[in-house]
């Protein structure tokens, strides 16, 4: 079994440390830090080409199609299934 060196802060202590220091920042200073990592995350999108930008579109078209004919058929054959249960002749 391996020692822990004490030097070293352990997982759970980092984790409490910044929950304690979250805590104790103001409302103002938590919504300027989400502020500051939304501009940091949008600086790593990548413009799609306008190449890349039409085959997404025709994929997610295709994908959109493809799911509406499975539901337009899912649709029919149920509803000809109660028709067909509910429409007794007696």
């Amino acid at each position: 079994m391996a020692r822990r060196v004490l030097d070293e802060p352990g997982e759970d202590v980092v984790a409490v440390a910044k929950l304690e220091r979250q805590a104790r920042r103001g409302p103002i200073a938590r919504i300027a830090l989400f502020l500051r990592q939304v501009v940091a995350e949008l600086r790593k999108v990548v413009t799609p080409t306008w190449r890349e930008l039409v085959t997404y579109t025709g994929v997610v078209l295709g994908f959109v199609v493809v799911m509406m004919a499975i539901v337009y058929a899912l649709d029919i054959g149920f509803g000809a299934l109660v028709v067909w249960v509910f429409s007794g002749s007696g």
